[in-house]
């Protein structure tokens, strides 16, 4: 480690006193849901895609929304319909018959924080246009390819409940999203100051401009020098394989597991970690982070075996039974 604990420590305090306020700004407009919005700046701080799952009127796009204008960035929301088409994203060539050429028309894809906002609902031709967009921060229009701006992050949400009219998300751009969050209900307690704070024709939902790109992308650099000891790391890589292979850790899996998580679990298993310790005001991470984490990075990279659906297991259980069968640093 070439920074001690104690400077890694002052570093973290000192470039995340952006967070708090930033919580806090949130907070005037979105009650509750400190979870989603917890994972939404540590999507920011490892520049990692966020989906988030729950069913109508949970506040997931207010959320994005408000997330979005505390943030001195670009902003596209885009509806996703079953008759959208990949340049409606993307962009398309317009052909220019006085010149006989053609010109790019960019979509409204080039932007900061991207809102896709109920993607289920487009067709696979629409979902895979996102494809090279979120891995590699880029589009292809024509012959051309068009470098996205920094930071670029896709936050989209989609409905449970529904099935008709929505499309299953491949499993390629599911592994393409670092968290898999499911939204759940506030409080009652919650509930009565939404009550309080909504009821009303045209409810004030004012926030202040706090974060500037800058400051995102220096703290993306102090959370990539958060420190991980060895040992953390190979706890992180057992989590994995014990999803492909759980009897080699003595876990009592047989049959449940269709396929495990990809190697990409293993990398956004540690940056998730690493902005988590960052949000504690930490430079250091430990196990507690890894399990902090693990299901949201996790839940959607695992598929169960038709024998454990018939058995009622999801995937949140088999997590659940893989850290609690590991042994923990």
């Amino acid at each position: 480690m070439s920074q001690s604990t104690h400077e890694l420590n002052e570093e973290v305090q000192g470039g995340s006193q952006w967070v708090q306020p930033l919580f806090a700004e949130v907070g005037k407009v979105v009650v509750g849901q400190k979870l989603l919005v917890e994972r939404l700046i540590m999507g920011l701080l490892t520049n990692g895609h966020v989906l988030l799952e729950g069913v109508p009127g949970l506040a997931k796009t207010l959320t994005v929304r408000t997330l979005a204008s505390c943030l001195h960035t670009g902003f596209s929301r885009l509806q996703f319909t079953p008759d959208l088409l990949p340049a409606d994203l993307i962009g398309t060539l317009i052909y220019n018959p006085r010149d006989g050429e053609f010109s790019t028309k960019l979509g409204p894809i080039f932007s900061n924080l991207i809102l896709a906002d109920e993607i289920n609902r487009a067709p696979a031709k629409v979902q895979s246009a996102l494809l090279e967009a979120m891995q590699e921060r880029q589009v292809t229009i024509g012959d051309q390819t068009y470098k996205l701006p920094d930071p670029f992050l896709v936050l989209a949400t989609m409905n449970p409940l529904e099935q008709e009219g929505t499309y299953q998300l491949p499993e390629a751009q599911l592994d393409r999203f670092m968290f898999k969050v499911h939204v759940g209900y506030p409080t009652r307690t919650e509930e009565r100051a939404i009550l309080d704070a909504m009821s009303t024709s045209s409810p004030k939902l004012g926030v202040n401009t706090l974060v500037s790109p800058e400051d995102i992308i220096s703290s993306r650099e102090i959370v990539n020098r958060i420190y991980v000891d060895d040992r953390v790391k190979d706890y992180i890589v057992d989590i994995v394989w014990a999803s492909r292979q759980p009897q080699s850790h003595g876990l009592k899996l047989d049959g449940m597991i269709r396929y495990g998580a990809s190697p990409r679990a293993t990398i956004y298993l540690t940056l998730a970690a690493k902005a988590h310790a960052f949000l504690n005001g930490r430079g250091y991470v430990t196990p507690q982070d890894v399990k902090s984490v693990g299901p949201d990075v996790l839940r959607h990279r695992i598929a169960v075996s038709y024998e454990a659906e018939a058995e009622e297991m999801t995937s949140e259980m088999i997590i659940e039974q893989i850290f609690a069968g590991l042994p923990v640093p």
